[in-house]
Parts: C-alpha cells; structure tokens; sequence
C-alpha cells in the first residue's frame, strides 16, 4: 500500500476505505497542499438511507475531520432515471414529490456526521436537480454528448453484465453514465471539487467524469473507490431477514439498530471498529485481538460506537444498558420494540402462533411451528412447548405487557390497548 503524507489518504488507508485511486501520488500532493473539496453523490430512492450507506458517510466525515470540504451530493435529477449499475433490471420511476419527501429525510442522516455552514472546511449538501433539470437536450448532446464514445461506454463491466445477460438497458438508464459524469465537472465549475468518491462499482462512471473534466475544462481530477462490503459470511451489508438497517430513527429504532452490530460476525469486528467507528488504531487493535467469549465484549463496543454516532450517545448507552438486562439479567426492559393488539384479543385469548408472527418475529405460522419444535420461542422467558398453547390476560407481567422471544435475540413486547 502506498505510504501517504497526508492526514486523510493515511486514515483511509490505515481503516480499509481505499480499493483504488485514480492518481495515488497526484492526490496525496493535492491534499498536503490545500484544502480539497470532494463528493459523493447518493441518489433519493427511500427516505432515508441505510447502514450500506454508512461507509460513504464516514468517508465524508473523516474527509471533514482531516480539515477538507465535504460535499453531498443529493441525486434529485439522476434520481428520475436511476442508477443501471450491476443491476438486472430498470429501477421504478419515482415522482418529483417523491424525491423532494426522500431528499429532506436522507438530510437528517448526515447531520450526526457533518457539521454543515459556510466556512472553507463546512460541509455542504447540493441537489444535481438545480442543474441537470434545465438542460438543452441538444445543447448538451452537442457540448458534453459529443466528448462519449458508446464503444467504450458499452466496455464498462455494469454495462457489460447487464447485455451479457440479455436484460434491457434502455436508451434512459444508459444516460445516467453521461448524467453522472457531467455532475463531476459541474461540482469543480461551482465548488472547485476535485475528487469524487464512492463505492468499486462507481469506477467506471467517476473515470468518465475524470476524462469529461479534462476534455471540457482541461483540468485534473481525481477518482477513490472504497471495497464493496459484505459481512463475513457473504450477506449484503445493511440488509438483514427482516429488511434494510435504516439510519431514521422512525424507520429503525435505535435499540434495534445497537443490536444490528451487536449482532456482527466475530470475523468482522476488527474491520467494522476500523470503518464505522472513530476509535483510535491503538484501541481497536486490542479489541481485535480478543478471542472467545471476550469477542462480545468488542461486539457491545462497536455496536454502541456505532449507535452513538448516528443516534448520540445517551441512546446508544440506553441501548446497551436494556440489551444487558434483557439478556444478561433476564429483566423486561420497556425499550424493547413494541407491538400494540386489541386489548379484547388478549382477554379472550391470542393463538401463540398467532402471536408470534403479530409482533413481527417470523412470517408464518410454519416458522413459528418450526421454532417451537427447536425449543425457540419463549413466552416472559419461559419457553413454549405446545404450538395449541395461547397468550392470554393471564401472561401480562406487572408492566401490562407480554414479552415474546424468538432464540436469544430477538423479543418484542405485546402490548394490550
């Protein structure tokens, strides 16, 4: 790995964020002698991003952290046509309403992480909509179309793989590339921006950028690429069984999201303290260095690491305070995810079956049938042995709640109204 100089290449490449850089040497020069102004763009399709999203973020941070200027880069416009890249099929078009509503919500994601304003190292959120919406098709067929040779365009591997296949790629999702690259020129006519980052399967689109901003402005700039993660055992980062780990506290509460990482591969602790936390090399290196049981101890590390960046620390120290008494100390902890049912139902009686999948623990009652022959479900602690048995006004604790668990770790509360 290249020995960097500077502050920001040095803590990218000594916490695992670089898989390659378009000008290594070139760079480094960049950022030892000024202030660089670098983006990633993210494009509106949820309203709010996920914990795939997080390596980008953190990138961003660190960019403001090393006394440079962050851009996001919000995909207003490209968010109408959709990214093509290594997918099989064309994204759902989502409507300018849509977008404007994903848009303000993916804005509260990065406010843990940027300190956005004014000054030269302030971060800055900037929407591709306020230029690409009020294009001259011809005018940009003739002064950026022209600088594209489809040829090429037709050898990138997320083209590649999508023909190879014989799936449609349509005439809309083929512009995004040239939609894509034009944003890199516009970011260094507005903000003198010099850098684009994003994931490896951005490669491709970020060098067509580079190449655009020498044609159109005979300028240099510069392309880095983090790995694409998945966890240990192969799984997507940020997704999970039940669906994506979203940063809203809305759409995932904060308990939930602790127990995301808590719930991380022995294999994978190391890496995730280096790219999701901000504890110093020294610290991680101990804490990767744990083996056996001593492992979970590192896992409640990088999960509240992670939870207080994103949710502050009181809720990530509460997080970790009620997964140690659901699981340590076998206490009900009333932050426990909560489903509310008809108090009637209760009184009259809920099949346990029934019950399970109402709090959203399994998705049939054939998993529930298969978890109570596994011994798997428990009722207040206490497991189910008979999948006939019912939850009734009898099992409500002293809080008027009933505590549901599936395995160790996942439990939810019943909660009668």
């Amino acid at each position: 790995m290249h020995e960097f100089k500077s502050d920001f290449l040095r803590v990218l490449s000594e916490r695992g964020f670089i898989h390659q850089i378009s000008d290594a040497p070139g760079l480094d020069e960049l950022f030892s002698r000024e202030i660089v102004t670098a983006y990633i763009g993210f494009d509106a399709t949820a309203r709010s991003l996920h914990a795939g999203s997080l390596i980008q973020i953190m990138m961003l941070h660190w960019l403001q952290k090393t006394g440079h200027r962050p851009i996001a880069l919000m995909g207003g416009g490209t968010s109408m046509i959709g990214d093509p890249s290594f997918k099989d099929e064309a994204r759902k078009l989502l409507t300018e309403e849509a977008i404007a509503e994903n848009l303000a919500g993916i804005k509260r994601n990065f406010e843990p992480y940027l300190s956005f304003g004014e000054g030269s190292t302030d971060a800055i959120m900037v929407n591709n909509a306020d230029w690409l919406l009020d294009l001259n098709y011809v005018s940009f067929l003739r002064d950026v179309g022209r600088h594209f040779s489809v040829n090429r365009m037709l050898s990138f591997e997320s083209v590649k793989l999508r023909l190879e296949r014989e799936q449609s790629l349509s005439f809309l999702e083929f512009n995004y590339m040239i939609l894509q690259a034009y944003d890199f020129v516009e970011l260094y006519r507005r903000y003198g921006c010099r850098l684009q980052m994003g994931g490896s399967d951005q490669w491709g689109n970020i060098v067509n950028g580079i190449e655009l901003g020498r044609r159109m402005e005979d300028v240099t700039l510069c392309a880095l690429t983090s790995p694409l993660l998945a966890t240990a055992s192969g799984a997507k980062m940020g997704k999970t069984a039940s669906g994506a780990v979203w940063l809203d506290p809305e759409m995932m509460s904060p308990y939930d999201f602790w127990q995301y990482w808590r719930n991380s591969e022995d294999a994978d602790v190391g890496r995730f303290l280096k790219l999701y936390t901000t504890l110093p090399m020294d610290e991680i290196a101990r804490l990767e260095a744990l083996g056996g049981a001593e492992i979970n101890e590192a896992k409640k590390i990088l999960a509240t690491e992670v939870t207080a960046m994103l949710h502050g620390r009181a809720a990530a120290e509460a997080a970790a305070d009620t997964a140690r008494k659901t699981f340590e100390e076998g206490a009900l902890a009333e932050s426990l995810p909560t489903v509310e049912i008809p108090r009637h139902e209760i009184e009259d009686g809920i099949g346990v079956l029934s019950a399970v999948v109402r709090a959203g623990l399994a998705a049939t009652n054939g998993e529930v049938r298969r978890a109570i022959a596994n011994n798997a479900i428990r009722i207040n602690d206490k497991p189910v042995a008979d999948e006939r048995a019912t939850v009734s006004a009898g099992d409500l604790t002293g809080e008027g709640v009933v505590k549901i668990s599936f395995g160790r770790k996942k439990h939810v509360l019943l909660r009668p109204v």
